[in-house]
């Protein structure tokens, strides 16, 4: 089979090619990466009539082709297609890849090297691995969720972020990567077992380090350095209904933050000795920072923090973000394209990371409508066999 073209001007993973056995979320989140890296993804996905992709960004870049696991033909398929390719990703419920024939040990009969990324909520085994649930229920199976959120409210959850996304699709991500380096360097593949409850933990790795350090409590959420305990360290609503986010946490920064707004001397203690981080004085300065902020408009914080290196930011509405300056400047959002036909497509972010300066990556394919290349992929296979 050929590589179809890829989104990522570096290509860096031109060459690999992944079988993306379907789903939602987390898979496809990977899945995207991999596509934005330079892979040559091939999407499974079920016959239906809408021909609409999944998602327009989770499967930018990717190829589509339809096969019913409820048939052997689509059985059939999807192991001919294995039988070829460097990475499969698969998100069902552990056992149901097995009872379809194709678990890990189905496919890498067919081809040894092969990396096989599970991704599911509560891992391949343990008591709650048969278990249904979503990001939330695994953040707070982990004790996450307990962290986030102010003192005097319930934990609160960033979407479905840290669990779905953090947590799941960005570490099968790396753990797919480790496995093919070693298979190339072995000739052996692997099974990677990511499971959203492992890698979500994992996230929360330096709060456990401060914890041991004596910096961090884990039974006070919102009185900690990071979690809005800190009043520089927190989201503050100005005059005007918007809010500034401002994280001065360090000496030379606080200090900025403080002459900018003309609080000097208001402190409970000279600039040059007032040790910021004792939270003995967290409720006098916050006393001081959010009468000071609640008194201007977001442009006037605005335009009193410019040029000052004081870690403040406006807190910018999605469509603020796309206007921003830094961020155009950047490339942070594209709008896909389909490199034949060069149609519009969808406002996404772009990929990441990038390569040696090259600056913007270049704007992703678009995502096919379900089905469009599975004529060119059945073709390509046949073509092999001859």
């Amino acid at each position: 089979m050929e590589s179809a073209p890829t989104a990522s001007a570096p290509g860096m993973l031109d060459g690999v090619r992944v079988l993306d056995l379907g789903g939602i979320g987390p898979g496809p989140f990977a899945t995207m990466m991999l596509a934005d890296l330079g892979a040559e993804v091939i999407r499974l996905d079920p016959p239906t009539s809408t021909g609409q992709p999944m998602n327009p960004v989770l499967d930018r870049g990717k190829r589509s082709v339809t096969a019913d696991f409820k048939t052997a033909e689509g059985i059939a398929l999807a192991k001919a297609i294995a039988a070829g390719s460097d990475i499969v990703v698969e998100g069902f419920r552990p056992g149901a890849a097995e009872r379809l024939g194709l678990g890990p040990d189905d496919l890498r009969a067919l081809n040894p090297a092969l990396v096989y990324g599970r991704i599911t909520g509560y891992g391949q085994d343990g008591p709650k691995s048969q278990k249904a649930g979503h990001d939330l229920g695994y953040i707070a199976s982990t004790g996450l969720l307990s962290q986030l959120g102010r003192a005097d409210g319930p934990p609160q959850f960033p979407a479905n972020l840290l669990g779905d996304f953090g947590g799941g699709g960005m570490l099968l991500v790396v753990g797919v990567l480790a496995g093919l380096t070693h298979a190339r360097a072995t000739g052996e593949g692997t099974v990677v077992d990511a499971a959203m409850v492992d890698g979500a933990n994992l996230l929360y790795a330096m709060m456990h380090g401060f914890a041991a350090m004596g910096l961090w409590r884990h039974d006070a959420r919102g009185r900690n350095l990071l979690d809005s305990g800190a009043p520089f360290y927190d989201v503050y609503p100005t005059a005007d209904g918007r809010h500034l986010a401002i994280a001065c946490i360090e000496p030379p920064f606080f200090a900025a933050f403080v002459r900018a707004l003309d609080l000097e001397d208001d402190l409970p203690e000279p600039l040059g000795t007032l040790d910021h981080w004792n939270p003995q004085h967290w409720p006098a300065l916050r006393a001081l920072i959010a009468p000071a902020i609640a008194a201007r408009t977001l442009a006037e914080l605005d335009g009193l923090f410019a040029g000052v290196d004081a870690c403040v930011e406006p807190v910018l509405t999605m469509a603020e973000a796309k206007r921003d300056e830094h961020n155009r400047a950047r490339g942070l959002f594209a709008t896909a394209t389909d490199a034949a036909a060069d149609a519009a497509g969808v406002d996404q972010p772009s990929p990441a990371p990038r390569f040696g300066g090259t600056g913007a990556p270049e704007p992703p394919r678009r995502a096919p409508q379900i089905g469009d290349d599975t004529a060119a992929v059945v073709a390509e296979l046949s073509a092999d066999r001859t």
